[in-house]
């Protein structure tokens, strides 16, 4: 024991060994702290908004170059231009490392397509909150004589009887013909022939 504390005595040759490793090893610690810190402050930059502006026009900007700028989506909607930008990952004004890939939803022209349901035999009422749930709009509403009162009866898009699942536009307008117990009111007439149902195959 006694030869051990003369060894890390402050003139022995192991209080110098002991003290150069302390030393080297600070020495490693600050230099792995201050690289990661150089390293993060020269790559890391702010997010700039994207959101508003046109996706054609943002991927010739040379703010973009900053990123690798992605389209993971298109979206149908009516209030914005064609090619504007809805949203953004990451979000503005998060801190990111240069090159870091950036997705955009952007707005399309072009609405989807959604299928025809079915109708028939559904109360008014139903049949227009089922139109409302996939985006189609109720903008008539045919009266027909029926012991069925307020069920709907036919299903018409532009002036036709179209089948349930037959795919058309979302926001495409459809008019139902619905059952009145009423005997003065007007006969619409007799249901349209298969043949004139619109369909997948004829639309």
């Amino acid at each position: 024991m006694g030869k051990f504390i003369d060894f890390l005595k402050p003139k022995g040759l192991g209080f110098h060994l002991v003290l150069a490793a302390v030393i080297t090893i600070v020495l490693i610690l600050l230099f792995s702290w201050g690289t990661r810190i150089y390293t993060r402050h020269g790559n890391e930059i702010e997010m700039p908004t994207f959101i508003g502006q046109d996706a054609d026009v943002l991927l010739k900007d040379s703010l973009s170059k900053d990123f690798i700028i992605v389209v993971s989506d298109y979206v149908y909607d009516k209030e914005h231009e064609a090619g504007t930008i809805l949203t953004q990952n990451p979000l503005p004004n998060e801190k990111v490392k240069r090159g870091r890939k950036v997705y955009l939803t952007v707005a399309s022209s072009v609405p989807p397509k959604v299928k025809m349901p079915a109708l028939k035999d559904v109360s008014r009422r139903q049949a227009e909150i089922m139109l409302e749930a996939i985006g189609l709009k109720l903008t008539n509403v045919i009266n027909k004589p029926s012991p069925y009162e307020d069920v709907v009866l036919e299903q018409l898009y532009k002036g036709r009887a179209i089948a349930p699942g037959t795919e058309i536009s979302m926001g495409e307008s459809i008019t139902l013909v619905v059952g009145k117990d009423i005997e003065e009111l007007p006969v619409v007439g007799d249901s349209l022939s298969a043949s004139e149902t619109i369909t997948a195959d004829n639309l």
